[in-house]
């Protein structure tokens, strides 16, 4: 897969010269602080930035090239994090929404953060009774795999847990390993992509035989896309603090 739009932005349509043939919605959902806004940017941006400020939900909006050449818009829902509470699960508004308007879902959990394992089963759950007709694919995301002294969740469980649920496993590495996190998007993408290549577009003809794209109303509002100079601000600050932080020592 490549980017086909240029670095410096996000692109939030398709283009003249890069038509799509479908508009592929994924959310991105998981606990509190385990990397969810960071593996997002890094599969869209190849970039890892280490600091972000609390998660709003952002919509990112980009065109993919998949298997076979063909065009693919792609929608990835950031969603804020899931918390257990004593009254059980904390979930947002618009994680639930994310649920309902997505194609396709991404689980995420952290290896240092057995809490974020322990939150999936139940957060799969919430996917299958979203009140849909059918339950849309997922995929289940370890990140944090190159912090091995802070490991929590053994790197056997979280295969187990996959099959248990019926979904695809890969462990990842948003810091460390940009080929990683690619490859589980990828796949997903291509999956999608031959499920429904015209996934949320319908065409009708008018009256003068022209065919014209009838776009499905959206099940959330769209939120305001984070652009990328944003995105460099926050890694020259990151930088910036690290330098700071030599130079005083």
């Amino acid at each position: 897969m490549r980017l086909v739009q240029n670095m410096s932005t996000i692109a939030e349509f398709a283009t003249p010269e890069c038509p799509s043939n479908g508009n592929i919605k994924i959310a991105v959902i998981g606990g509190s602080g385990v990397g969810k806004t960071a593996l997002v940017v890094r599969f869209l941006t190849r970039r890892f930035i280490g600091d972000y400020e609390r998660n709003a939900g952002n919509l990112y909006s980009r065109e993919v090239q998949v298997d076979g050449g063909e065009q693919v818009a792609i929608q990835v829902q950031d969603t804020p994090g899931v918390d257990l509470t004593g009254n059980g699960l904390s979930i947002p508004d618009h994680v639930t929404c994310s649920i309902q308007w997505a194609d396709a879902v991404v689980l995420v959990y952290s290896v240092t953060d057995r809490h974020s394992f322990d939150l999936i089963g139940q957060l799969h759950q919430l996917v299958a009774r979203a009140g849909r007709a059918n339950v849309p694919p997922v995929i289940l995301l370890a990140n944090k795999a190159d912090l091995l002294h802070m490991r929590r969740v053994d790197a056997e469980q979280g295969p187990l847990l996959a099959a248990a649920l019926g979904c695809s496993f890969y462990e990842v590495s948003a810091s460390e390993d940009y080929s990683q996190v690619h490859g589980a998007f990828h796949r997903l993408c291509c999956h999608m992509a031959k499920q429904q290549p015209t996934a949320s577009m319908s065409s009708h003809t008018t009256s003068s035989g022209v065919a014209e794209k009838k776009g499905r109303s959206p099940l959330i509002p769209r939120p305001k896309s984070p652009n990328m100079q944003d995105l460099k601000r926050r890694f020259k600050q990151a930088l910036s603090a690290k330098v700071r932080t030599v130079t005083s020592v």
